[in-house]
């Protein structure tokens, strides 16, 4: 075999063919922008290899079966106590729970909405962050180098995904739990009346994602926190101390029209839909006001991490 003067080996006698050609050199970094050979922003931290540390955590696990089991553990309570009723007197949704699966869904969602589907959404984004300040370990991830933007969106993104799965598992479980346990049929509205099987489970649907959307104020509290603070029980206490304080406040009418910008005035906004003429002006309001409060805290999380001094 030949070798020219380039050192490149040249056609083989044998086959008339050039032989292997020589390995071609790394590319080189841009200069000046002081990154390694073949680094990528982009591509540290993936939200498969985020969502996967996430989902082996114990409070992830424990958190899924709450919600799975409550719907059973509603429905033994009425198989043990008999027919359920309201307090005073007053119509509400668990005086119909047992007519028909969508009644005991409304239920059990008319129960859960209020505080325990906050739980899961303050736990999932108020811990993300803070956990891993809390380990000594988010100083490695952003030695990794894991940029500080790309970091804090694939925590929240996957916070955002279990946050959705715990909070609309409940609502379909308890619409099975109910079907199988007291059939299915039309919705017997408290007030009075009936609504259509088929209509009330297309509203079911509807109101079970905006109890997901009046969460996101909690959400993006939660997430500011976790930024801040390198306790997690510190950022999740926040998150549901902020509903909690929403829910006083909301019960004190001398402060008139205050108490509608309140993050949780419109959480049962949705039982307006449950009437002859169906009214939507409290869930579209309820809507827009969840969604100010999350675009102003996430808004300070990321402007507050991406200059914060990461010591632990």
């Amino acid at each position: 075999m030949t070798t020219d003067t380039t050192g490149t080996p040249g056609p083989t006698e044998e086959t008339g063919f050039p032989g292997p050609s020589a390995p071609s050199a790394p590319s080189a970094p841009v200069r000046g922008s002081g990154a390694a050979p073949g680094y990528r922003p982009h591509g540290t931290l993936p939200l498969r290899v985020e969502a996967e540390r996430q989902l082996r955590r114990r409070r992830t696990l424990i958190t899924f079966a709450v919600v799975t089991l409550l719907p059973l553990i509603i429905w033994a309570a009425f198989a043990i106590g008999g027919t359920p009723r309201g307090r005073e007197n007053v119509p509400s949704m668990i005086d119909t729970a047992t007519f028909s699966g969508l009644n005991f869904a409304f239920a059990v969602l008319f129960v859960s909405c209020g505080f325990l589907l906050t739980l899961p959404v303050a736990l999932f984004f108020g811990d993300t962050v803070a956990s891993e300040a809390g380990w000594s370990s988010l100083r490695y991830l952003l030695a990794a180098p894991v940029p500080r933007a790309r970091l804090l969106t694939s925590k929240a993104l996957v916070a955002f995904a279990f946050s959705a799965v715990a909070v609309l598992v409940l609502p379909a479980v308890a619409l099975g739990v109910g079907t199988v346990a007291y059939g299915w049929g039309d919705l017997q509205v408290p007030t009075g009346g009936t609504l259509p099987a088929a209509s009330a489970a297309q509203d079911f649907a509807i109101i079970a994602l905006y109890v997901f959307v009046s969460q996101w104020a909690v959400a993006g509290l939660g997430l500011w926190l976790s930024t801040v603070t390198d306790a997690p029980l510190g950022a999740v206490g926040g998150a549901v101390g902020l509903v909690i304080l929403s829910n006083i406040l909301d019960q004190i009418t001398a402060l008139g029209g205050i108490r509608e910008i309140l993050p949780t005035h419109g959480l049962y906004a949705w039982i307006d839909v449950l009437q002859p003429t169906a009214e939507w002006a409290g869930m579209a309001k309820g809507v827009s006001i969840s969604l100010s409060y999350a675009v102003v805290f996430l808004a300070l999380a990321y402007r507050g991490f991406r200059t914060k001094d990461v010591v632990s």
